[in-house]
């Protein structure tokens, strides 16, 4: 068993994994003044998709 199905299988460690990418999100974000935010949240699905972190994308969790 792998690192990444140990994080897998965890779900309070994909809860935070999942608020720590959404902060990042926020903060790249407001750092470029949401210039490239498709490209920023394409990033994210990706890096999401990789770490088994799957979501409704329907709806942004962006306050």
């Amino acid at each position: 068993m792998g690192i990444l199905d140990k994080f897998k299988s965890n779900r309070s460690a994909q809860d935070k994994a999942k608020k720590a990418s959404d902060t990042a999100e926020k903060k790249i974000n407001k750092r470029t003044r949401g210039k490239h935010e498709g490209q920023v949240d394409a990033g994210q699905r990706q890096a999401e998709k990789r770490f088994g972190l799957h979501r409704d994308r329907g709806r942004h969790d962006q306050a």
